[in-house]
């Protein structure tokens, strides 16, 4: 299997002075009914490595719980329409930038840390502090996203919950493929670590060595990263 990095993206990063190499999978479009272990599994098996870390898009595991739906059948309330109305437009992603998104915000995360949220947020704002409503609201309301022009069809369409359980979903992973297993969020302007396979992992490290967005944003195709020392 040949290695190459994403267009305008570097294999090799330098982190304290080691080299690692970020190796982007790419797979066919990962859909509702997929098996994430199956998937995994059939495309990292020829180049995997006993001492590799497997990292992985959380909307792939969303994806595959059943969690990312069209948006046409997402139906906002009043209060998704009137709360969305105060939320910052990011160009790195809708976030809950659209009623459909909040309307997810909203019953996955729950009505009273939403509102709670948005307190904190109005209080804030003033003195000039963003991010509040997030620290509140948490992981799963940070990774909700909606439709954007440069997702890969069909997902261009579509809005996605945070997904379920990923500390979970990292040590089943690591039990099945015996690399340690990391779930991210990533896009060219932060890294999170949602799920990590063992509490030992250092978070700093994780997030260093996707800081440049190695696995791109639009028609990559490429959710998976096998991450190794060079």
């Amino acid at each position: 299997m040949e290695i190459t990095a994403n267009e305008g993206k570097q294999l090799a990063i330098e982190i304290d002075g080691v080299s690692y190499l970020r190796i982007p999978i790419k797979t066919h479009v990962v859909m509702y009914g997929d098996n994430l272990g199956d998937l995994i599994e059939h495309y990292t098996k020829e180049i995997r490595q006993p001492d590799d870390i497997v990292f992985c898009s959380e909307k792939i595991v969303a994806i595959t719980q059943g969690r990312s739906f069209p948006i046409e059948e997402i139906k906002p309330g009043h209060l998704a329409k009137f709360l969305v109305k105060f939320v910052y437009k990011s160009p790195y992603g809708i976030g809950l930038g659209r009623p459909e998104t909040m309307q997810l915000a909203l019953e996955d995360v729950g009505v009273p840390r939403i509102l709670l949220g948005c307190v904190a947020a109005a209080i804030t704002k003033p003195f000039g502090i963003r991010g509040a409503f997030y620290k509140v609201c948490g992981q799963k309301a940070y990774a909700i996203d909606g439709p954007c022009d440069y997702t890969l069809p069909p997902y261009n369409r579509y809005a996605k919950m945070a997904p379920k359980d990923p500390d979970k979903v990292a040590r089943q992973m690591k039990e099945r493929l015996g690399n340690e297993f990391i779930v991210l969020d990533a896009n060219d302007l932060n890294v999170d670590i949602l799920g990590k396979s063992s509490k030992t992992l250092d978070v700093k490290l994780l997030k260093a060595l996707f800081k440049d967005n190695p696995l791109g944003q639009s028609a990559q195709q490429t959710p998976i990263a096998l991450v190794r020392k060079a």
